[in-house]
């Protein structure tokens, strides 16, 4: 990815850009992810300990990092941040790109829209999701859930890298988020849309506004802007095919379903991805087929994942196997 985003800067004559800088330079915000991830560890789990003796504290510091933060554990920190750090700003970069390789013409939002109408009888499937669930209340539901995906891709991260027990699932995390975030960049180029919310937006203009409709029109005007070359030094963020919200929702329930045995946490991200699948539709980020082919990525994804990280797919696996401590099969915190 990186190597694509680097090869496509220099073809186009364009610079590569750091995505959300807001906490500096690259240089700068990666080990500050690296340090945040050890002390998200740290500082709680001692503070709770020593209950809030802070002469003990060092002590337990001590104590976590010889226990948990062994060599194992900082080489798939730190190559977790930062193949994943590299393999996101590759695809925010090459996403920005494709404006300047792929013409308008060459854009299939047209033809996924027809589809949808032909899936759904003629109907707008949107239309018909507000009609079902209403434009205020809902709206502004489904408007939270699919903004928590953008906290939820760091947070994820960090947890399967940081506190998962079993190394070789941190593994399988990361590998797997790279596969998918690669393929949803292929995608891309591959069937280039902008999806229903920008190619038709007065299919939404019932909806409340909310931070999602907002989000949008942003996204709009800012990709104007960087398209027509009067921004200079920022990404454009509009692609439709396929749904990467659906694909990376989708990912972490698996990766839940299968490394974690909190069966609350395995209800609220299967839950989480239903509503998000809801959502790209309700506001028109994407089409049918965009979710569809995200749902696909999803898989793709973690089983490539899992078998570049070593773990076996077996069928019909006995319990009390899947709770045993060996490599393929422990169970992560």
């Amino acid at each position: 990815m990186g190597a694509l985003a680097v090869i496509t800067a220099l073809s186009l004559g364009k610079g590569l850009v750091d995505p959300d800088g807001f906490l500096g330079p690259a240089w700068v915000r990666l080990p500050m992810l690296l340090v945040a991830a050890f002390l998200a560890d740290v500082l709680p789990r001692t503070l709770w300990q020593s209950r809030f003796r802070y002469r003990q504290v060092p002590e337990l510091v001590r104590r976590r990092v010889r226990e948990h933060w062994t060599r194992e554990r900082v080489i798939l920190v730190g190559l977790g941040v930062a193949c994943f750090y590299i393999t996101y700003v590759s695809y925010r970069n090459l996403k920005s790109f494709l404006p300047s390789v792929v013409p308008k013409t060459w854009t299939f939002d047209r033809e996924l829209y027809l589809l949808d109408r032909t899936l759904f009888l003629g109907n707008e499937p949107s239309t018909m999701l507000h009609g079902i669930l209403g434009t205020s209340v809902s709206a502004h539901f489904l408007s939270t859930i699919y903004l928590w995906f953008l906290p939820l891709v760091p947070l994820a991260l960090t947890a399967w890298v940081v506190w998962s027990r079993n190394i070789r699932f941190g593994y399988w995390f990361v590998i797997s988020q790279c596969i998918a975030w690669t393929l949803g960049t292929a995608s891309y180029y591959a069937l280039p849309t902008v999806g229903p919310g920008f190619e038709y937006p007065w299919l939404f203009e019932d909806l409340d506004p909310t931070a999602s409709s907002s989000l949008m029109g942003a996204l709009s005007d800012n990709r104007q802007l960087v398209v027509n070359g009067v921004l200079e030094g920022a990404v454009q963020s509009v692609a439709g095919f396929a749904s990467l919200h659906c694909a990376i929702t989708l990912l972490v329930a698996m990766m839940a379903q299968v490394t974690l045995r909190s069966k609350a946490l395995h209800l609220a991200l299967w839950v989480n991805f239903g509503f998000t699948v809801v959502a790209t539709i309700y506001f028109g980020w994407h089409y049918v087929a965009d979710d569809v082919a995200g749902i696909a990525i999803a898989f793709v994804a973690f089983y490539l994942g899992g078998l570049a990280s070593g773990y076996r797919f077996e069928r019909a696996v006995p319990r009390p196997e899947l709770e045993a401590s060996g490599p393929e099969v422990a169970v992560a915190d």
